[in-house]
């Protein structure tokens, strides 16, 4: 089976090797990146939630990464620290929200 699968690579790279442009590799390694993604996309689920705190600190729960903070007072400066923690940058916060959002096997 290994002998078989590398005279076929071996063909296939002469093909190429000949006419970049008509390259049928691609055309493989497309096809072949495709069916996997979707097998392991058809083996996973996205969950979300949003959690919000009084002040500059929202926390995502275990298991949780935040994907987007908002921030009170008309604040847009914000960054995600230890990759746990939506911070507000502005000062004074009234509140603080974070998009936590995790993978998982279905």
């Amino acid at each position: 089976m290994k002998m078989r699968v590398a005279v076929l690579l071996a063909v296939i790279a002469m093909f190429c090797a000949a006419d970049a442009h008509k390259c049928p590799l691609d055309g493989l390694m497309s096809s072949l990146t495709k069916s996997v993604a979707s097998a392991v996309l058809q083996k996973v689920t996205l969950s979300c939630i949003s959690v919000s705190a009084v002040g500059s600190l929202a926390n995502c729960p275990a298991g949780y990464k935040p994907t987007g903070c908002s921030c009170g007072n008309a604040c847009g400066s914000w960054d995600i620290r230890n990759d746990q923690t939506c911070h507000c940058q502005c000062a004074n916060q009234d509140w603080t929200a974070a998009r936590c959002c995790k993978i998982a096997l279905k």
